[in-house]
């Protein structure tokens, strides 16, 4: 049977999702067969983050609108997509340091040392999570336009500070000092704002679902960061890395690496006392 073509002799699927040029793209350095693999995945996970990107930053406009049900929907859309995202280290699983080591010196050999593998798309993310690490701005250097993109995202308000600030317009009382805060710093988790949670976890549903749903982002992330740790563990051990580190020491997390942190933290309070609704008149 004969397929329809376009004009540049390609099956409208084809002309549509750009097959064509799409395998085109892994152009691999080595003969090693892990070598394809692990660039299938990652260029897939790269394609993840952006799309995670776009979600989040139309939840924030969303959010800048008040309109709560688009922007969760959007965020309901991010933890779906974290699914097959982390679902990717299944296929590097097989991978052993004798198979990545000769892959890596390929790489350097041909493209430079380099002691970052990681793109643009995810650190963009992560700003977005609010984890504002700025040093991590300077493997960026010799993509301007990236660096410019980034150093933007790292001074603009993150997905949280948007939602504290809709979290105060709706009238929980989110200090000030919150608010004003300086958006390029790692965020510090404030006691009241705990207590905004609980209340909001007790009063008012829309914001509690909101609130969970951010906490499944939370946690499909962790599990990311957390097989990423394995599967560095699995194919490099604990050579040098990132700004000299250990790869394994270095990708341990942290409290500073877990988005959304008072979402996990206000448990502490929810249930603890009578709640008060915010909007009701004294």
């Amino acid at each position: 049977m004969n397929e329809t073509r376009t004009k540049e002799n390609q099956t409208p699927y084809s002309a549509w999702l750009q097959t064509e040029i799409l395998h085109t793209l892994q152009q691999t350095v080595s003969d090693h067969p892990g070598e394809y693999a692990f660039m299938i995945n990652v260029q897939v996970q790269e394609l993840y983050w952006a799309l995670i990107v776009r979600e989040m930053q139309a939840a924030q406009a969303c959010l800048r609108e008040d309109n709560l049900v688009e922007a969760h929907e959007a965020l309901l859309r991010v933890v779906d997509h974290h699914e097959p995202l982390n679902a990717t280290w299944r296929s590097l699983s097989w991978i052993t340091p004798s198979d990545m080591m000769p892959i890596l010196a390929a790489v350097r050999a041909t493209y430079g040392q380099d002691t970052a593998l990681q793109g643009w798309t995810y650190r963009h993310m992560v700003y977005l999570f609010g984890i504002k690490q700025e040093q991590h701005l300077e493997h960026f250097e010799p993509q301007p336009h990236r660096f410019e993109q980034l150093q933007k995202a790292l001074n603009e308000p993150s997905l949280y500070d948007d939602v504290l600030s809709f979290l105060s317009r709706r009238g929980f009382k989110i200090p000030a000092e919150v608010l004003r805060r300086d958006p390029s710093k790692t965020y510090a988790p404030d006691p009241q704002v705990e207590k905004a949670w609980a209340a909001a976890y007790e009063t008012d549903p829309p914001v509690k679902m909101l609130g969970e749903t951010m906490a499944d982002i939370a946690e499909e992330f962790t599990t990311w960061k957390y097989r990423h740790l394995m599967a560095t563990r699995r194919t490099i051990g604990n050579r040098s890395a990132y700004f000299g580190t250990p790869a394994v020491s270095w990708l341990l997390p942290t409290l500073e690496d877990i988005p959304f942190p008072e979402l996990f933290s206000a448990r502490t309070f929810i249930g603890d006392q009578p709640p008060v609704c915010p909007h009701a008149k004294s």
